[in-house]
Formats: structure tokens, sequence, C-alpha cells
């Protein structure tokens, strides 16, 4: 085993030995072996680190770490100086750089781009709806810059809503009238003493920004707040002129009284930060880095899902104990390579996204896509943020992994573009994954689980203060959401059917959809082989010893639903959906089967065609022991169900490098004591069934049955626990949910 040594100061390029160290990380990359170590000492390296070599084994791996108690930063960005001041706005400086040093990639002429992009820009999207008067974009931004609240209630308000919207109209109008069209986001950025400046579209708007409220979020149909409400006027643009060799990129900054002569002034120039350029580069170890500042593309999962950071198609990789941020897109990638398809919907238009996705499951398996030859990753004590699009995605590559304890936040809250792949974690095909205790906040969605969540497992996280918390779609299970908070206005979005919930604090909304026009593939257990394909017609869920909570000051449940979505606190909303829709043999106030066998008995009494008969019967939905507050509201028929009307809040915050939960009850009945959320048994994988579709039970990943006898802290549970996932929460007392 040889180790090697790297230092940036080094005066000139030695041998990697500690005395005589090379002066870059690839010079070690480019014959590191099996076994070797590279230790990085202090410093900014400005490269793109391209491992030609991978380990052997698990443990005849390649490691690259920091050395002790000291900081190294790999980072995509240059330092840039020469700035000169605009005559027209002095807080606007000019910088002209030669394409050439970016060399074949320019991130300031490359675009988002790709499958399932929604909006290139959303600010541009945003001036738009202003400039036709959208009333409800305006009373959302009249509303944000009264008191953050999502309504106005104030006297008059409508005519301030009338003003705002024409004075929004005029001003977005003119804004526009000076941009290309269609303006779309580019792949580079400008940071200021390493905080990204936001992206303009003309040198007019750089010269006179106005400070952005609101991002358009497709998934929720909601305008988010954007939070650095006072940062969106620090803004750049661009352009670039001439060939790769000879040309210009020319970039103006509005930096609002700084010198960035004087501060660090960065622009991006490499696609990423650690990454092979080979596939089946395995067994590689990135430990205790700063990596920062990548312009990654766009990473549909029809695409090559470029990351800052990745395996590139490899298997066994450790990513851990690092500092990952602003990446354009995304920080860390597990995802797929470019063989398999690269955004062949929107170069082509010859077939759906839908359909080039699904071809790409059959290629990838023709490429490797096997337990032990692709996947397996660990991703763990990580912080990711401020991220575009993800910060950790991946499709198929993510298979076999764990994703543990990383402190995820601020991802696509820039509200620069959407597109539905965002997520705080976005994957596909996340057979047997395990995604536990990680700390997720300040995001548009928390974690989205795309096609194939088969072997799944949610366990121990806490969710807060996101747009939405977690995603489930068009999967068949089994996957298993065990001792997590969510505790945002929309927890769980379930397009999906097979779902076990065990012991999980739902403090929001549920939402539910069917998807009845893309079937999806499932596996047999423990495999990428694909078993069967399948529709999406929502049930076959199971809850036990959960703690629902419709928090004080949310709207009241709502029973007349009658679109896309059905929507509300607790487990009736499968009733409320059920009734609604008119399926087959559903009670008088939307009654559905409990278990299997009564599903299999209604279906005989009802169905006598196919397909578009059975999409008709409720699936089974299965709740046990489940406590209800806040006015959230049980499943019909339910056993243990526990039901406490009182006014209910629930608040999870920071506690120093902690996170704490408290919940409470208005103290004016009975219902405020220690006894408020109700015990429950431990639940077993012989208490959950399987699923109707897969017939696979829910089990660990290596097929040992599931026993949820400790809580989110990992503290013991037993037979008469607290329900919910704390296993001694207690009425008001604050508690520590990760640490």
């Amino acid at each position: 085993m040889a180790i090697y040594h790297v230092a940036q100061q080094a005066a000139v390029h030695g041998e990697g030995t500690e005395s005589a160290p090379f002066a870059t990380i690839n010079e070690a990359a480019a014959i590191a072996l099996a076994g070797d170590d590279i230790v990085v000492h202090e410093g900014v390296y400005r490269e793109s680190v391209d491992p030609v070599h991978g380990g052997e084994s698990e443990d005849k791996r390649i490691v690259y770490r920091v050395a002790d108690g000291e900081h190294a930063t790999i980072t995509g960005a240059e330092q840039v100086s020469g700035w000169r001041r605009d005559d027209v706005n002095p807080n606007v400086w000019m910088i002209e750089l030669p394409n050439a040093m970016f060399g074949t990639f320019n991130p300031f002429s490359r675009t988002v781009f790709g499958d399932w992009v929604v909006d290139s820009s959303s600010h541009a999207a945003t001036l738009r709806r202003q400039a036709q008067g959208d009333a409800g974009l305006a009373q959302a931004e009249v509303a944000a810059r009264l008191d953050g609240s999502e309504t106005i209630v104030q006297d008059g308000a409508e005519g301030v809503v009338d003003v705002a919207a024409g004075e929004a109209a005029k001003a977005a109008g003119d804004i526009l009238a000076d941009y290309p069209e269609p303006p779309v986001c580019h792949l580079g950025d400008v940071y200021l003493d390493g905080k990204s400046l936001y992206e303009a579209f003309s040198l007019a708007e750089v010269r006179d920004p106005q400070p952005r409220i609101t991002g358009h979020d497709h998934g929720s149909w909601v305008d988010a707040l954007i939070p650095d409400r006072e940062g969106t006027t620090h803004v750049w643009y661009a352009e670039v002129q001439g060939d790769a060799n000879t040309g210009t990129t020319t970039i103006w900054a509005n930096f609002q009284g700084a010198d960035p002569n004087e501060h660090l002034a960065e622009v991006s120039v490499r696609e990423t930060v650690f990454y092979p350029t080979r596939p089946q580069t395995n067994y590689i170890t990135v430990r205790g880095f700063e990596l920062a500042q990548a312009a990654t593309p766009w990473a549909p999962p029809t695409g090559d899902q470029v990351g800052l950071i990745g395996p590139h198609w490899s298997r066994g990789w450790i990513i851990e104990n690092n500092d990952i941020h602003d990446a354009k897109c995304s920080a860390v990638s597990l995802g797929k390579e470019g063989s398999t398809g690269n955004n062949d919907c929107t170069v082509t238009r010859r077939k759906s996204g839908y359909q080039y996705q699904m071809e790409a499951v059959f290629k990838a398996l023709r490429f490797g896509w096997h337990k032990g030859v692709v996947g397996g990753h660990i991703v763990r004590d990580n912080v990711i943020h401020d991220c575009g699009q993800n910060g950790v995605v991946g499709h198929m590559g993510c298979a076999f992994s764990v994703i543990e304890h990383n402190h995820i936040y601020n991802i696509a809250t820039k509200h620069e573009f959407w597109g539905h792949e965002i997520g705080g974690i976005k994957l596909h095909a996340a057979v047997d994954t395990v995604i536990r205790a990680n700390n997720i906040h300040d995001c548009t969605l928390g974690t989205w689980l795309d096609w194939q969540t088969q072997g799944t497992h949610i366990d121990r996280n806490v969710y807060w203060n996101n747009t939405r918390d977690l995603m489930v779609e068009v999967s068949h299970g089994p996957y298993t959401v065990s001792n997590n908070v969510f505790a945002s206005p929309l927890a769980l979005d379930v397009f999906s059917d097979g779902g076990a919930y065990v012991n999980n604090l739902i403090a929001g909304q549920i939402r539910l959809i069917q998807v009845l026009d893309r079937s999806t593939p499932y596996h047999f257990p423990h495999t990428t082989e694909v078993a069967g394909s399948m529709f999406v017609y929502g049930g076959d869920d199971r809850f036990l010893n959960n703690l629902f909570v419709l928090p004080a000051g949310a709207a009241p449940e709502n029973d007349d639903q009658h679109g896309w979505c059905f929507v509300g606190h607790g487990t009736r909303i499968y009733n409320v959906r059920a009734l609604n829709c008119g399926m087959r043999g559903v009670g008088e106030h939307g009654e559905i089967p409990a278990t299997l066998d009564d599903y299999e008995l209604l279906a005989d009494q009802t169905v006598t065609g196919d397909e578009e008969q059975f999409r008709e019967v409720p699936q089974p939905v299965f709740a046990r022991d489940n406590t209800y507050l806040g006015g959230a509201r049980a499943l019909l028929g339910e056993n243990g169900a526990l039901v406490h009307d009182a006014e209910a809040t629930v608040t999870v915050a920071p506690d120093g490098d902690m996170v704490a939960l408290t919940i409470g009850l208005a103290d004016n009945t009975d219902d405020a004591d220690a006894g408020a959320f109700g015990t429950g048994s431990v639940v077993r994988t012989c208490d959950l069934g399987t699923p109707r579709v897969v017939e696979e039970r829910f089990e660990q990943p290596d097929g040992a049955p599931f026993v949820f006898d400790t809580d989110i802290i990992g503290g013991p549970r037993g037979e008469r626990s607290s329900r919910g996932p704390v296993a001694t929460l207690e009425l008001g007392q604050t508690t520590v949910i990760w640490r």
C-alpha cells in the first residue's frame, strides 16, 4: 500500500511523498492503485479530480482523505480579477474573460436543458405572470411584503393587491422587453466571497435589479417564497462571443456596493469536482473535503446524470464527512450514464420521456445494472446544501445503497429554474436502498422516490420547513417508512401503492393520486430483474403506530373533493377518495377493504372484466393503533384509533447542532396529559402483510425481517411505548430527534 501526499502550496511538483508532495490531486489520481491512500493537505484545489483507477473490493479501496486537522477545498470555480466599474451604475462591474480558460466546456454558453425541465427560468416565468396581471401571484407577493403570510386579511387588502398587480405588471413588462426569447438559465455562476449570485437576462436588469419575492413550485402549485430576498438583487449577466479558442465571455455583475477586486470573486468553470471519466471505477472513498461550485447539468432519469461528485456507474463508493455545496444542479450523483439515453425525448421528440425511461431500464440491464456490479454506495455524515436541483440524485446506480446521517438543506430554494426532478434526495429505482437518519429541511421537496421504489427503507429522518417532505411516485412497493418526522405543510405525496408507515409523526397533509396512464416496472425480490409492470391504482398501504396532526392554523378537512388529487390530514382521506371517485363496492361513507382477503372478496363480487374494472376496485388500506390530533381523522373502521380534537401545535427547531421536537395540545380538555399520544406494540414484518402486486415481504435489504424495536434516536421501544417516532414522547416536552 502506498500513501501519496498532495499540497497545493508545494513549491514544485514533487513525487507524492510527505516531504515532496504532489501539487495537484490529479497527479495522485493518475497513479493510485487499489489499497493506496491519497492524503490531501491544506489548500484550495481548483481542479476536477478524475480517478484513473479504482479499488478492488470493500477491503482494498483507494481512499482520498484530508490530512488530520487541515481543511482542503476542491472547487469547480476560478478566481477572477481585473473587474472594471460600469459607467451607468457604480454597483455594477464588468470583466472580459477568454473562452480558452473554459476549454471545451463553457458553462456560460451551456443551459439548463433536458427532459422534464418545466421552467428553464422561473424568474422569467414569474415576470410573464406579473405582466399578465396574475391576481394570485400578486396576492402572494403582497402578503410576503407585509408579513410573510400566505393570505391577506388586512382591511382594504383587495385594493392593495389591485394596485400591486398593476405596478408589478408594468415593471415586469419593462424587464421582459429587454430579454432574449426564450430566457434560459445557464450552468455558469458568479460568486462573491463564496456566495452565488442570481442570473439576470439583460444588462438593463443587472443595472436595476428588483427583489425577487416568489418562485412557482409546479409540484405543489404554490408561489413559494424565496428565502434570501435581499440576495436576489445581487445578479449577473453574461454574453459569449466567438469560438472556444479565440472568443470571449463578458460578465456583468451587480455586487451591491462591494468591490470584486477587493473580495474573493469567482466564476464557475468546471462541470464536476470529483468524477471519473470512465464508468466502473469502483471502491473509492472520498472523506473530509469541502467540495464546491460545479457547473453540473440538469440530471433527469433519462440523462447522463453528472454530479459535482459521483461514481459514474460504478460500485462501492463511500462519500463521507464532506461539506458539499453550490452545484448548479446536482451535488452527489449515484445515477446512470449516457449510453442508456441522454435526454432523447427533448433532443428528438420521437418518443415520450416515459418511454425512453422505460427503455433505459432494459438497456441498463444489458450494461451492468446488477447487484455487485453497479450501486452499493454509502453517502454518510455529509453536509449538502445550496444546490439548484438535488442534494443526492440517482437513477438505478443508487440501488443497494445507504444514504445516512446527512444534513441536507437549501435545495432549489433560489427558484432559478424548475423541473420534475428536484429534491433534497431524488432517486429512481432505489431498489433495496436505505435512507436513514438524515436532517432534511428548507428544500422545495425533501425526498422524491420515483419508479421502482422496492425494498426501499426510509427510516429515522427529520423533515421540516420544506414545501413538501416525502413523495413516492409510480411505485408498487414494498417500501417502508418508519420512525420519521414529517413536519412540513405537505407531508406525504403518495402516487404509489404498497407502502408501510410505522411509528411516524405526520404533521402535514397526505396527498393521494392514482396514476393510470403510466405502467411502471417492479422486480423479483432483492434483484434488478424485472418481474412485471403495473399502473398505480392507489392504496394498498398500511399505517401502524403513527401520530397524525392537523396543526393549529391549517385549513379544516374537506370531504368535497373531486379533482385529480385528494388531500387531507390522517388516513380518512383514503375513504374520501374512494367515495368521491365512485369506486366499486365502496360503503355508504367510503368504507374500503382493510386486508388483501377483503379486497379479493370485493373483486370477486364486483369484477366481471379485466384491467378497466380492476382499477375501479378500492385497494386495501390497513390502519391500526394510530393517534389523531387537532382534527386529523382516522380511517373508517380502524382498530385502536385514538382521536383528540383539541388544537395541536408541532414545533421542530434547531438546537445548536441538534434538532428538537415539541408537541402541544390546547390545555382546555382532559386530553392534555401524558397519555395523549397513546401506546402501541412493537411492529414486525409479520404485521405488515405483502403488497398486492409485487408479492414481496416488507423486510430488510438482506431479507431479514423487520422488528421496529428502536425509535428515531435509537432508544428502545417496548410493547407499550408511545406512538410516533419517539418511544418516550410526552406532551409539551422538548425532545432531541436528530444530532
